[in-house]
């Protein structure tokens, strides 16, 4: 099974959502503890204190399980972006370049304060198919921080979004390997690095 077609959101009563909750944070722990390939069904439910039947009752299996906590996961990190940007805006920030970059240090700040849960989904130890979904999730990511980004005072070069996109996954990678100062350390260099590229429009009114 692939990733692609594992993940269908259904309606769940109360306490189905109780139930799927508790699944979740099950696989979370297996997943974290033996790793996606090694990890069984079995070990979920025994953990949740669940049955297998209620498992495929809300999933169609431990790929569909990993990818519902990715996506609460990457939920979580869009939540914090657009926060970071709203409040950065809210305080009179309008450069949509300097935007981006707080953008991409909240992702990071996420990453390193979520690190076992990060690295889950960035350690090679997913479902077949998922290292491509997500660098796709990553490209959504952006575009969606793209349409922040427009309401700003100055067009965006879209174009330096994408770099900024591929920075990450890269940078998240790394961050979440070391200690939390080396970590933040990390995070920062890359953001100060990142802060040094200019957007087409700026590049091309210095050098006109």
């Amino acid at each position: 099974m692939t990733v692609d077609k594992a993940h269908k959101p259904v309606r769940v009563s109360h306490r189905g959502a109780a139930t799927r909750s508790a699944l979740l944070e099950a696989a979370a722990h297996v997943f974290r503890t033996v790793g996606f390939a090694r990890a069984g069904v079995s070990e979920v439910v025994e953990h949740a204190g669940a049955s297998v039947g209620s498992l495929y009752h809300h999933f169609t299996g431990k790929a569909d399980l990993y990818m519902a906590l990715y996506e609460d996961f990457q939920q979580r990190q869009q939540d914090r972006t657009h926060r970071a940007v709203s409040h950065a805006r809210d305080a009179g920030e309008g450069d949509p370049t300097r935007l981006m970059y707080t953008a991409a240090s909240a992702y990071l700040d996420g990453a390193i304060e979520e690190r076992e849960t990060t690295l889950l989904f960035f350690c090679g130890d997913g479902p077949p198919g998922f290292d491509s979904q997500l660098r796709e999730r990553l490209r959504e990511w952006t575009d969606r921080n793209v349409a922040l980004f427009r309401k700003a005072e100055e067009p965006v070069d879209e174009a330096l979004l994408m770099v900024v996109s591929g920075t990450m996954l890269v940078a998240v990678t790394e961050v979440v390997r070391r200690s939390d100062a080396d970590a933040r350390r990390l995070a920062d260099d890359i953001t100060s690095l990142l802060s040094r590229l200019e957007p087409r429009d700026r590049r091309d009114q210095r050098t006109g």
